[in-house]
């Protein structure tokens, strides 16, 4: 989606790199989570990808909301990070030993 958006206004530039920043870490640091050495350490990892997952949400939604982002490719995103940021929170609570409520 990225690729398809006017890069020439600075909002959008600004906006973008935060977003691809903030979405890449959601990936790196479940890869992190994987080499953890401890439960603890796979349960911080885990969380820091659900805090880059809620900064994502914030990104694409300021992106549909100003009108500077395809309004569908912006929800269905959206709504793909927020499944996303659903299992890494159920994930962690898991983890901790603590349920769902």
């Amino acid at each position: 989606m990225i690729d398809f958006i006017d890069k020439k206004d600075f909002t959008i530039q600004v906006i973008s790199k935060q977003l691809i920043r903030s979405a890449t870490s959601i990936g790196s640091n479940i890869i992190e989570a994987q080499a953890g050495s401890t439960k603890k350490d796979f349960t911080n990892f885990f969380s820091y990808a659900l805090k880059s997952a809620n900064e994502s949400k914030f990104w694409l939604g300021l992106l549909r909301d100003s009108g500077k982002g395809n309004k569908e490719k912006c929800n269905k995103l959206l709504q793909e990070t927020i499944e996303l940021s659903n299992m890494l929170g159920s994930s962690i609570l898991t983890l901790k030993g603590k349920k769902k409520f």
